[in-house]
């Protein structure tokens, strides 16, 4: 037909209709009525039964008009329990018809408002769960998120694994990696109102949290922001890459072949080349915006806690529900912690000690134990019954060999004999430097049916004994010596 009065602009009907290979009295008919067959056509009409005609306008429209979120499929099922006879094969009908009311005379809807971003502008922050990935540490599961940076406009991203829940410790101690990772900071910041941190708060405790992020934010001299409660699309710009932060780390542990990492240093090595390669495949454009950042400030600022802990008889101290051991020399003494996410750094007035792993409570609510055996061992040699009860017994033996041997040695011998063996064994551990090579020897042991240990035997194969060491003197020679080696030096000059 389009051809037909296509030639019609020049032919008359008969000729046209020849050269289409039709009819005149089509040509003819197409004369009377110029519209196109698929203008003429009828809409095809319902050809069997509606099944939902007795029920959708009557029971189905008053309950969505009742809960406007329901979902079709509550609405299917609410309705096969009004009317057995409704068969399964209806669902998607029913599914359809609600679809296209709420398309007509449903509520109005959310609308996302895409935004332009300005460079230099907005930097984001949130966390994100990475357990389900089964990432291990020497064979231990590590349950843990991952912190999260972004800037809007060019894409840069920053990851730090976080040991902990979400916290102002955490977030400090990330966002500011990132700013100096970077080499500026945007002009506004902005989080998810640090919900999980404020969860189990109280009204003081929030307050002084709000306080502090607005301190490290006014540090950068970046506004702080915050998206509304459960708006997370306000978020938007770093919800999404999350999804893809997460399908990256997931393919580079496949391609890697295992989940498993010798130490938290190694796997926190992973996720930064991994976001190291997303943030050189958009170089150009964060160096382009890396240029209208503002500077840095001189130094970074606190991203810790800061509190004080007495030592007790017990020879540590207790903080967050998880008892630390130090060196008994520091029992009544008042120490300064400083409380990062993964590990606690500990003062005595304005000197530093050492640093310990921070420990973490159980989710039942039971303390947790961080030790060393080093530090109580000196005092379980003049006291060895007291591990047969010792609360933080598991945790004082430093490998699991050495708490095989321990169960063994009470399945063999009396409860003083096993005591005083196994406190021998951490002390020929500790004085000797041999820990890893006497958990192998022990192994070895616990894999004979008959295997126990020899003190004397395992002193004499990780010798030589401290104590048992030659004094080596050195006679300090008169100064008055070096003045004739220096004659002689003058004497070969002149």
């Amino acid at each position: 037909m389009r051809l037909y009065m296509t030639l019609r602009r020049t032919l008359p009907p008969v000729t046209a209709a020849a050269a289409c290979a039709f009819s005149p009295a089509t040509a003819y008919r197409i004369e009377s009525d110029t519209r196109l067959p698929s203008q003429k056509k009828a809409a095809r009409g319902r050809r069997r039964p509606d099944p939902l005609a007795e029920i959708f306008d009557s029971e189905i429209v008053p309950l969505l008009e009742a809960a406007p979120g329901i979902r079709a499929v509550a609405v299917f099922e609410e309705m096969q329990r009004r009317h057995p006879e409704l068969p399964d094969g209806v669902r998607r009908t029913m599914e359809r018809r609600i679809r296209a009311w709420r398309a007509l005379r449903g509520p109005e809807r959310d609308v996302i408002f895409r935004q332009v971003h300005e460079p230099g502008r907005l930097g984001l922050s949130d966390f994100t769960a990475m357990g389900d990935l089964g990432v291990t540490i020497a064979g231990e599961r590590l349950d843990h998120l991952l912190y999260h940076f972004r800037l809007a406009c060019s894409g840069f991203e920053h990851a730090h694994v976080i040991l902990g829940g979400e916290s102002h410790v955490a977030l400090a101690e990330g966002l500011q990696n990132a700013l100096w990772t970077l080499g500026g900071a945007p002009r506004e910041h902005r989080s998810d109102s640090l919900s999980a941190a404020f969860r189990n708060f109280t009204r003081d405790a929030r307050e002084d949290l709000t306080r502090r992020y607005d301190a490290l934010c006014a540090h950068y001299r970046m506004q702080p922001t915050r998206n509304n409660r459960g708006v997370a699309h306000e978020n938007g710009a770093i919800e999404s890459p999350h999804a893809h932060l997460k399908a990256a780390v997931r393919d580079a542990l496949l391609l890697r072949g295992s989940n498993d990492f010798a130490d938290l240093t190694a796997y926190r090595r992973f996720i930064d080349e991994i976001v190291a390669r997303k943030n050189a495949r958009n170089a150009r454009r964060i160096d382009a915006e890396r240029a209208v950042l503002q500077p840095l400030p001189a130094t970074r600022t606190t991203d810790y806690e800061e509190m004080l802990v007495a030592v007790t008889s017990s020879g540590g101290f207790t903080l967050r529900k998880v008892f630390y051991t130090v060196p008994s020399r520091l029992i009544g003494h008042r120490l300064r912690v400083r409380l990062y996410d993964d590990r606690l750094d500990l003062f005595l007035g304005g000197t530093a000690l050492f640093t310990l792993p921070r420990g973490r409570a159980e989710a039942s609510g039971k303390h947790g134990h961080v030790v060393d055996y080093r530090h109580v061992i000196h005092a379980l040699r003049r006291k060895p019954m007291a591990l047969l009860g010792l609360v933080y017994r598991d945790q004082l033996f430093p490998r699991e060999a050495y708490a095989r041997m321990f169960e063994r040695l009470r399945e063999r011998l009396a409860d003083r004999m096993a005591c005083r063996t196994m406190v021998e064994l951490l002390s020929l551990a500790h004085e000797r430097a041999c820990e890893a090579e006497l958990a192998g020897v022990l192994a070895d042991l616990l894999a004979s049916p008959n295997g126990m240990p020899e003190m004397a035997t395992l002193r004499a194969r990780f010798a030589p004994d401290p104590a048992s060491l030659p004094e080596v003197r050195i006679d300090a020679v008169p100064l008055a010596l070096y003045e004739t080696l220096l004659d002689q030096r003058v004497e070969e000059i002149a």
